[in-house]
């Protein structure tokens, strides 16, 4: 089974991940994933959740905080500006209070608390999280490609969304009740029945979009993620780790990249001893994986000669990912 046999077998496959360990190449697969797509006439949006974004170097076009930015025809991207997104959020909650209270300034001590969630150290975290839901129910794009952070940050995301589903399924029971007994009392006093419950309503709001975010990153038919490894002892093994605790996600995994594969060709010329070496190292370890990954390893990409930036670049990976098929 190939990488590309995968897109071609399963179109409704529509999201599209790529995780690993920090400096595999995650990033360029991304990149390379949507030149593809976009070349083959689909409309793609490749969009980064690290905070230390690389699609701005890749496609050496500044992208950071500016939306999705069209790199070429049918081909956006996007860098999430974790900061600018609380900032926004923390403009709707003063909007939010204004309106449901009928205030025309926020009380200090509301704003002083407001200014302080800025700084909890999870705030980033759960920025990234919500401008990702905005991204995926936006459902502007034929294709969307995660370029997901390394791989403890990315176990923390997926968990993300059940551990909000709970958290506002408590929330919203709890204000359920009381909504419940509001309306007793307003019958027993024979007052009109009482107005809608906007925290009530805002909450539901919210657990609607995680439902739905959670439920496609979840969604076998729509969903694809692939691991990226390269031939090295370690990685291997936490690639085999982070696999188990995926699956404990219901994450759909699809398969493995090899990526920084040494051209076995080069061992039949004239080159270094620990350059010799490097090669019968990896050899063994290329035959680790195939034993550890067996028929889920899709494809081996070779090292390339420098760096993968700029759109010709780009394609070079594309070819080696998906066989030349354009």
């Amino acid at each position: 089974m190939s990488l590309a046999k995968i897109f071609q077998e399963h179109p409704n496959r529509r999201y599209i991940e790529f995780g690993g360990k920090g400096g595999l190449g995650k990033t360029t697969f991304s990149a390379a994933t949507a030149y593809w797509l976009a070349k083959k006439g689909y409309k793609v949006l490749v969009f980064s959740v690290d905070p230390q974004a690389s699609l701005s170097d890749i496609f050496q076009q500044d992208i950071f905080g500016k939306g999705a930015v069209e790199i070429m025809p049918n081909l956006f991207a996007q860098e999430i500006d974790a900061d600018q997104h609380i900032r926004e959020y923390q403009e709707e909650i003063r909007q939010k209070i204004r309106d449901m209270y009928g205030m025309d300034e926020i009380p200090e001590e509301i704003e002083n608390y407001i200014q302080a969630t800025a700084a909890e150290p999870a705030m980033e975290e759960s920025a990234i999280f919500d401008a990702v839901v905005d991204i995926v129910v936006g459902a502007e794009y034929d294709y969307y490609i995660y370029d997901l952070v390394p791989l403890g940050h990315a176990l923390y995301y997926l968990s993300m969304a059940s551990v909000y589903d709970q958290w506002i399924e408590k929330i919203t029971a709890l204000r359920q009740e009381m909504q419940e007994y509001a309306q007793v009392a307003a019958v027993l006093e024979r007052k009109k029945d009482t107005e809608e419950d906007q925290i009530l309503a805002e909450l539901q709001y919210i657990k609607n979009r995680i439902n739905t975010s959670s439920g496609i990153l979840t969604d076998r038919e729509k969903t694809a993620f692939f691991f990226v490894v390269t031939p090295e002892e370690m990685i291997i093994l936490d690639t085999q780790k982070a696999a188990s605790l995926f699956a404990k996600y219901d994450v759909p995994i699809c398969g493995y990249i090899v990526n920084r594969v040494i051209p076995p060709k080069l061992a039949q010329q004239e080159i270094p001893e620990y350059r010799r070496h490097r090669i019968e190292m990896q050899d063994k370890y290329l035959a680790k994986i195939d034993e550890t990954f067996g028929g889920d390893v899709l494809t081996r990409v070779p090292e390339f000669e420098r760096d993968i930036t700029g759109l010709e670049m780009i394609g070079k990976v594309a070819d080696a990912l998906f066989g030349g098929d354009a």
